[in-house]
């Protein structure tokens, strides 16, 4: 077995992750979380809501999972969000044709359609499940289509992402932050996509989890106030220019942007801020690279894009984490499809006296000529230039269709007026997380099998399994193990018990099997702290805490016991000092 097969025998027996719909044969692209996979996911949401919520002080929101056809039209994912489909003529199994070619083209991504049958029939590639020929490849949305309310109903889709609903709530997120910049919006919770070929476990899901940030900045002004934090945090950078010599660079993050390696100071921040993120959950550092995107498959609209990447012993480094700067395209976008203006108004330090084109159209006029269209007229006359309003006859487009307006009920004219502030559209940085594809990367990072000496001197040595999982991710962080099955054992477990839980801690009580076999169950699901009541205990009011890592154990007075272990998980208080080395 590779490790994927070892992470995921382990995750499914031991209570992490099981195959949905398994009693009626599963399908592809579902996975649930077990009674431990969701304790170690809400760990990591929590620390990543500790992170963004409350450190950088973008609140929450929660908005719908169904999204209604006009936000999806404006965001774009209606008329593009797909991936290229080819089918198989003989057994009709569906798969991505970029995922087919990927070791005859660097970034098959990038390919049109075309293009993609072209490498297909150059290299031969046939079916992977019965060597059959291929179809023509053709694109596949991929967003799940509903109905809102009965019959027909109105056009709706499940999110493919959660970042739309920060974008419409825009108007009222500037009110709720006064209009000052920067300031930005979080929100954790599903999206979905009927992804064509999930073949990769938790990796690729047709739902799953997003953790993103829509931060909005000012446009001309894009340094980071503590940018000082991570300056000189050196990170493994695989840059535009570095991919074409295939070599990661170890750079500070001060000297990427000072270079213009990294756009600028604000992304930079929040590479920082994801790379402590990632190696906080227990992704490990020489394991992690943010590879930035190619010319060629930037998206038109971004200044600088740049994915967190994951090595994995299966499939090799996997994207977890997208940081882009997205300029003003997401709010133009909806404010053109939704008529309204999505800008903040930006007071200036002191009034400017500035010259203005002014265009103003007679209403009085207007109003007889047009009737409901007036306005729309007069707003399409107000954006024209002074060569375009000098004719006799003026036309302009309103709602697809040409208006003729005549040239002599509009006035124009350029004045010097006393301007106070400005209108603008913020750009918007974007970290979006995929908490799945981390949950699974936290897993594999911290899965270990090591041989350890048997029990005694005599024995041979055993192979142990253990997940060295970050202690404040941890789905348990320590057990509770009476030495016996005994009421004289189990009274005093289980008033230690009720104290660890009372400090927050996540505890679990274990009374079966041998000391042996609970502790190796234990080693094999990450808690980090093992605590044994014994016959000792009742003698002195001590307890044996054993160390996951090393297998040490120390003896410590039951008083102060939870403030012991809370020291040790939250607080990196030395295991040799908790208490009397055995």
């Amino acid at each position: 077995m590779d490790k994927y097969e070892q992470v995921i025998e382990l995750a499914k027996r031991r209570g992490f992750l099981w195959n949905s719909f398994e009693l009626y044969g599963g399908t592809a692209g579902f996975y649930d979380y077990g009674p431990l996979g969701s304790t170690l996911k809400r760990r990591i949401e929590q620390i990543w809501r500790e992170t963004y919520v409350v450190q950088e002080g973008y609140m929450e929101i929660e908005a719908p999972t169904i999204g209604i056809e006009d936000v999806f039209v404006a965001s774009g994912h209606v008329g593009g969000f797909s991936d290229p489909l080819c089918e198989c003529k003989n057994c009709g199994e569906a798969f991505r044709a970029d995922h087919l070619v990927e070791k005859y083209v660097a970034i098959p991504d990038t390919l049109s359609d075309q293009e993609l049958d072209r490498v297909i029939t150059e290299n031969s590639v046939k079916c992977p499940e019965c060597e059959g020929e291929l179809g023509e490849t053709y694109e596949f949305n991929l967003m799940f289509k509903t109905n809102i309310g009965p019959g027909t109903g109105r056009q709706g889709y499940m999110r493919p992402e959660t970042a739309q609903g920060m974008f419409v709530d825009f108007l009222r997120l500037a009110r709720f932050y006064r209009e000052k910049l920067p300031f930005g919006a979080t929100q954790i919770g599903k999206s979905y996509r009927n992804e064509i070929s999930p073949r990769q476990g938790v990796i690729r899901l047709r739902e799953f989890t997003q953790a993103e940030a829509e931060i909005f900045i000012d446009p001309n002004d894009k340094k980071h106030p503590d940018f000082g934090r991570f300056a000189d945090t050196v990170i493994n950078l695989y840059s535009d220019e570095a991919q074409d010599r295939e070599e990661i660079e170890q750079m500070s993050l001060g000297e990427a942007v000072e270079k213009g390696t990294i756009a600028h100071e604000f992304l930079a921040y929040q590479i920082g801020l994801t790379n402590h993120f990632l190696q906080r959950v227990g992704i490990a550092a020489d394991k992690l690279r943010f590879r930035q995107h190619m010319k060629d498959e930037m998206a038109h609209y971004a200044i600088d894009c740049w994915d967190a990447e994951i090595e994995t012993d299966r499939f090799g480094w996997v994207e977890v984490v997208g940081i882009a700067d997205r300029t003003d395209y997401d709010l133009k976008a909806h404010a053109n499809v939704s008529k309204t203006e999505l800008s903040i108004y930006r007071e200036y330090s002191e009034p400017k006296m500035v010259t203005q084109f002014v265009v103003k159209p007679n209403m009085g006029k207007l109003g007889p000529l047009f009737k409901g269209k007036a306005k729309a007229v007069a707003d399409a006359l107000k954006a024209l230039s002074q060569a375009e309003l000098e004719q006799e006859n003026i036309t302009v487009t309103v709602d697809g269709e040409e208006v003729t307006v005549p040239g002599d009920i509009v006035e124009f004219a350029e004045e010097t007026v006393k301007i106070s502030g400005e209108n603008i559209i913020p750009h918007v940085i974007e970290p979006s997380y995929g908490i799945d594809r981390i949950f699974y990367s936290t897993m594999e990072h911290a899965f270990e099998e090591e041989m350890v000496a048997g029990k005694e001197e005599t024995e041979e040595e055993e192979a142990r399994i253990v997940m060295r999982l970050k202690k404040e991710v941890a789905p348990v962080q320590v057990a509770i193990l009476p030495l016996l099955t005994r009421e004289e054992l189990i009274g005093p477990a289980r008033t230690i018990e009720t104290g660890l839980k009372q400090k927050g801690l996540l505890v679990s009580y274990d009374d079966s099997g041998t000391i042996g076999r609970r502790y190796r169950r234990n080693d094999e699901i990450g808690t980090p702290y093992s605590i044994t009541i014994d016959y000792e205990t009742i003698e002195d009011n001590t307890v044996t805490i054993r160390d996951r890592d090393s297998m040490k154990q120390v003896r410590a007075p039951v008083d102060g016991i939870a403030d012991l272990i809370h020291e040790l998980i939250y607080m990196g208080r030395d295991f040799e000092s908790a208490g009397k080395a055995l």
